[in-house]
């Protein structure tokens, strides 16, 4: 089998349902796929889904976050290639395609994401630098004002977003991956999501683990879906969200857990 596409559900019943047309009406010609639904204890009734072709749902009985459902997804594929998928995403035209023939001739690249529009059609800023420690504080406060030039760089702000290149790292809403690769020393890593981050961060770890295994995270626009991302964690100022949004709280254990293992415990992880 070429591809599995791993999609996580939790409370996007509907969402999950356009993102299930479009993947219908993409073009797929010549890919042998099947999508692995993770119903991650969402309390929906996701069963209709699982009589379409090609489609399997495999339910939690807890809330695994992202990284841990999609690890759930990950151990139930069959496909030689994987793609994360979020439910709020609407696939256009031969975009997978795309993705899989430039990992399929580009060895040295371990992963590969696509350009992300908002519903509006305008460019969505999917790929970023890896953040230095204050750049979620500048993202989120009115400190980034006055900090302006290290956070439009944190969302290469300075690049059209419309050539392919290496990044540090994509946003998580579609990530495409070899399930097994090949390392340079002969050993085979399959790639996989630290499920110390419940929600936020783990789609930098997992590029962060690409890096140091001597691997490029590509952004080819090339392939173009559109992502109705809502930035829950964000929807409040930081003043109210610190005592109203459980997300945000997620966001903030996410990030000095990443902090704590890339920086603090980097040695540690220099050959992860």
């Amino acid at each position: 089998m070429d591809l599995s596409i791993i999609i996580v559900s939790y409370k996007s019943r509907e969402k999950l349902a356009n993102c299930l047309v479009s993947l219908a009406s993409a073009d797929m010609t010549g890919l042998i796929y099947e999508v692995i639904i993770v119903d991650n204890a969402s309390g929906d009734d996701l069963s209709a889904f699982a009589s379409q072709p090609n489609v399997k749902l495999v339910t939690s009985p807890k809330n695994l976050g992202m990284g841990g459902g999609n690890n759930l997804g990950l151990v139930q594929a069959a496909g030689e290639y994987v793609l994360i998928l979020n439910p709020d995403t609407i696939i256009k035209g031969s975009a997978l395609k795309t993705l899989l023939n430039y990992l399929r001739v580009h060895p040295e690249a371990g992963l590969a994401g696509p350009k992300l529009l908002n519903p509006d059609g305008s460019l969505q800023y999917s790929c970023s630098r890896f953040p230095t420690f204050f750049v979620p504080i500048l993202r989120r406060t009115f400190l980034g004002d006055y900090f302006k030039k290290t956070r439009d760089s944190f969302m290469m702000l300075d690049f059209d977003h419309d050539a392919t290149r290496a990044v540090d790292w994509l946003m998580g809403s579609c990530l495409m991956f070899k399930k097994e690769i090949l390392l340079s020393d002969g050993q085979i890593w399959r790639p996989h999501f630290d499920e110390r981050y419940f929600m936020y961060f783990e789609d930098i770890d997992l590029c962060r683990q690409m890096a140091v295994n001597g691997l490029k995270v590509i952004y080819d626009p090339e392939a173009i879906l559109t992502h109705d991302h809502a930035r829950e964690s964000a929807k409040h100022p930081w003043y109210i969200a610190l005592w109203h949004d459980s997300l945000t709280w997620h966001h903030i254990a996410s990030w000095l857990k990443y902090f704590i293992k890339w920086i603090i415990n980097k040695n540690k992880y220099a050959n992860h």
